[in-house]
């Protein structure tokens, strides 16, 4: 198997400790399936404390993970930049007098798809971008670069539940569209007001379960031989659909 070293890593129990009682942004641990003595332990309650996800995985996975050979049975990701709170986005959009507008991400792994994304929604006027916890990746220095720079003027939030996040969102006032190819044609769907974009993962689209908690699903036309576009295509496309239908208040639809 080819070794793949990813970026961000602390490796080792007491490096791992040491960076969350430091406050460093942690993305997620993962640690040796089966191991629960007095060090890891103290690892598990720390990140317990600060919210973190946990990962238990093989030793080969921690092996072929590991740039240094003495992860110690754990690995923390760390992330590049700080994660916003949800009020961030809220009082951004109040901060512009604007309705507020979202990407809410079910699962995206591709860094380089999440820091696309990221530089879309700034530039259509997004006031942040939602990611979750579990199955996603993180705001790396991949991620980062790929923004270019947009990482640092729209706020990422990361949630534990994109479902139940959807719910507390419509408490707010918000609608949300899924984009899905069996959707309605976009520019059929009023995105004016206070909006949630939800794209899929790279693979398997948006989930069952997160689709049902949408309002609306939004197809982009296509006339191509192929029926899918890259997720952060798609989210560039209904961004600025919601950028223009908001820039003319619905005219020249």
């Amino acid at each position: 198997m080819e070794k793949q070293i990813n970026e961000g890593l602390i490796e080792g129990r007491n490096p791992v400790i040491e960076a969350m009682r430091a406050g460093k942004p942690i993305d997620r641990l993962y640690i040796l399936d089966g191991s629960n003595d007095g060090p890891v332990m103290t690892i598990k309650r720390e990140a317990k404390k600060r919210d973190i996800y946990i990962k238990y995985v093989s030793k080969d996975r921690l092996d072929n993970m590991s740039a240094t050979g003495t992860h110690q049975g754990v690995i923390a990701v760390s992330a590049a930049y700080e994660y916003s709170e949800m009020d961030d986005i809220f009082s951004l959009a109040q901060k512009r007098g604007e309705a507020p507008f979202v990407y809410i991400l079910d699962g995206i792994e591709d860094p380089h798809n999440l820091g696309a994304i990221i530089r879309t929604a700034n530039l259509a006027g997004a006031h942040g971008v939602i990611i979750p916890k579990d199955r996603a990746v993180g705001l790396t220095g991949t991620v980062a670069r790929t923004s270019a720079g947009a990482i640092n003027y729209t706020p990422v939030v990361r949630v534990t539940n994109i479902s139940k996040t959807i719910a507390e969102l419509k408490e707010r006032g918000m609608w949300f569209v899924c984009a899905d190819m069996q959707g309605d044609v976009m520019y059929d769907i009023d995105m004016t007001g206070s909006i949630g974009i939800v794209i899929g993962n790279e693979g398997d689209g948006v989930s069952r379960l997160v689709k049902n908690n949408c309002d609306f699903t939004a197809s982009i036309p296509m006339k191509g031989d192929i029926d899918s576009l890259n997720a952060s295509v798609a989210a560039g496309i209904i961004g600025y659909e919601v950028l223009r239908q908001r820039s003319y208040n619905g005219k020249n639809r």
